[in-house]
């Protein structure tokens, strides 16, 4: 059983403070933001004294009592840490100064993550304008527990211990996660981290990329851009076009949402995907590919942002290629030096053209893609662990803190 806390409004340990300065043109302003859900302070873009519409600007302090008037109702207050005091906010951001005589700034500080706040909050930014902004006066209405100061700074403690131990558990299992990534990475790196000039194992021979295309023509070609398809070709029926959102890593996800009329992909026949290409990312995150699944009917159109790639599989699995260019030091190397002095990364087919591979028997090809498809379901298997152990990291802290401010804790 735990025990009963008296209850305080805000009002009766913080009173509402404005450190009011005027806009100076020529000052550069640190500018403070408050997240949403209890998440926090934090320094916005700075902004100069001729880019606010605001003639006045309002100094915070360390350990000030902030609010979002909007976005209150969404949890959007929070306590001012140290390193933002002296920021500046607008009238849409009412500050209060705590007693410290009656309430240790942390203890509210932890409240401000809790959901009967957040409800509160709610309640309080309901009025007639229709607007849901919280005023200063409502927001001190707001009724938070409050025990004596020892006992609010022996809870904090307490609550700041667990919630370090949560922490460190969420970063192990992020760790462990990345370590098992980086071992396929550095598994193919290990396998064909060679230069041109180095000498291969037996069997294995270098290859000119488009040697290992089914048509040193057609087996690789750019998605249609310009002219061939425009957004007004884009409708929300017909024949699908796979995108960049589609292809992850070595996995291709289902679902699309742009799509082209019959008559449109006729004319971009050539630019249909068929099962067992690959499609590799030529801009954002560059190199990243998947293989394209069987069963995709009616067959895609591929988006302007992808390169298609159309091997002869006896001479190179299309999977261990796409190992290649989502994990491989031999594709990260080719990219620098190709792309050297350039402002941003990319892939062309002028580019890929110029890469050599090394290419190893067929049979051992086929034992290379069965030993990495081993590793990453390992991974996988991680990654859906970690997902699970998330979530039950993720509901300790609500819990420890509704522990807390019932006295339980």
């Amino acid at each position: 059983m735990g025990t009963v806390y008296p209850v305080a409004s805000v009002g009766d340990v913080a009173t509402t403070v404005k450190r009011a300065e005027a806009v100076d043109p020529a000052v550069i302003y640190r500018q403070i933001g408050v997240r949403l859900w209890g998440e926090g302070a934090y320094e916005r873009e700075p902004i100069s004294g001729t880019e606010t519409r605001y003639k006045e600007l309002y100094r915070v302090e360390e350990d000030d009592i902030i609010a979002n008037k909007i976005w209150a109702r969404n949890g959007s207050v929070a306590v001012v840490p140290a390193e933002l005091a002296g920021c500046y906010g607008s009238s849409e951001f009412p500050t209060f100064e705590p007693n410290r005589q009656r309430l240790e700034p942390r203890w509210f500080h932890w409240i401000t993550k809790t959901k009967f706040f957040w409800g509160q909050c709610d309640e309080k930014s309901h009025g007639t304008s229709g607007k849901n902004r919280i005023r200063p006066e409502r927001f001190l209405e707001i009724e938070i527990p409050l025990p004596p100061l020892a006992e609010q700074r022996r809870i904090v403690a307490r609550i700041e211990e667990l919630a370090a131990k949560v922490e460190a558990a969420r970063a192990l299992r992020q760790e462990a996660v990345k370590e098992t990534e980086v071992l396929v990475s550095s598994m193919l790196s290990h396998l064909f981290d060679y230069q041109p000039s180095d000498m291969l194992p037996a069997g294995w021979a270098w290859r000119s990329f488009r040697d290992l295309l089914f048509d040193r023509k057609e087996g690789m070609k750019t998605g249609p851009f310009g002219t061939l398809l425009q957004k007004s070709d884009v409708q929300s029926e017909g024949v699908p076009i796979l995108g960049i959102v589609n292809v992850q890593a070595n996995r291709f996800v289902p679902g699309f949402t742009d799509y082209v009329s019959w008559q449109k992909a006729e004319q971009l026949s050539s630019y249909r995907l068929q099962e067992d290409d690959i499609v590799v990312a030529r801009s954002g995150t560059v190199g990243r590919s998947c293989v394209v699944p069987s069963g995709l009917d009616p067959a895609p159109v591929m988006s302007t942002n992808l390169i298609r790639l159309r091997l002869n599989a006896s001479r190179f699995l299309p999977e261990l290629l796409c190992h290649l260019f989502n994990g491989s030091r031999l594709i990260e190397y080719h990219k620098e030096s190709e792309c050297r002095g350039s402002t941003r990364s990319f892939f062309t087919q002028k580019i890929l053209s110029r890469l050599q591979v090394p290419v190893p028997p067929l049979s051992e090809q086929r034992r290379i893609v069965a030993y990495l498809d081993d590793l990453q379901a390992r991974v996988d298997a991680v990654k859906q662990h970690q997902a699970a152990t998330a979530a039950a990291l993720n509901a300790l802290l609500p819990s420890i803190l509704d522990q807390a401010f019932k006295g339980e804790l």
